[in-house]
């Protein structure tokens, strides 16, 4: 599996522009075929930026992501969203395939 978390600056005059097209992007991505999981989230310490975490079955599987029209849409408008260079993490882990239950912590009943 193919493990990424990239963080976003975001400009604060492009926050609707970003929700947009963030929004449009999260959806294409997760809707390939070797997709596992992609989901953007706010930052609880930065008001302005915005974290990916994504994962892919497998190499093969990101290098197909990497030519979708929606990456290039994607790769094109956000030079003119963000506020500094994203902040990338790339892991291939092969012995993960995906999410697991955490042990540390179970519902409480009610």
């Amino acid at each position: 599996m193919i493990l990424i978390t990239v963080k976003f600056p975001i400009r604060e005059d492009k926050l609707e522009e970003w929700r947009e097209l963030s929004d449009y992007y999260a959806k294409s991505v997760n809707e390939e075929p070797g997709c596992v999981f992609f989901e953007f989230s706010r930052s609880l310490t930065e008001p302005n930026t915005y974290v990916c975490i994504e994962g892919f079955r497998d190499s093969d599987a990101g290098g197909e992501h990497m030519k979708q029209a929606h990456v290039a849409r994607f790769m094109a408008e956000m030079p003119d969203i963000v506020s500094a260079q994203p902040q990338i993490i790339y892991v291939d882990a092969e012995e993960v395939s995906g999410f697991g239950p955490m042990g540390e912590i179970t519902p409480r009943s009610a």
